[in-house]
């Protein structure tokens, strides 16, 4: 069964998300969930502190099966 990985970008401020992007596939769950913490935290440096704070981001992610994608 495939895994697929989705990141979703947040804003405390606006209290509101962007629509789930589909990030990649992955073979186990575990993979999702590793490459979830990693890829959040690339996003995050990425972003930058000046808008992080600023605009209080942050970035949720969600590991489901492929075929059972319903967000």
């Amino acid at each position: 069964m495939k895994i697929a990985l989705f990141l979703i970008l947040c804003s405390g401020v606006a209290e509101s998300c962007l629509e789930p992007h589909k990030f990649n596939v992955y073979d186990s769950f575990y993979d999702c969930m590793s490459a979830g913490y990693q890829e959040s935290f690339n996003k995050n440096s990425q972003i930058g502190p000046e808008e992080v704070n600023e605009y209080k981001m942050y970035i949720k992610f969600i590991c489901t099966p492929e075929e059972a994608i319903k967000i």
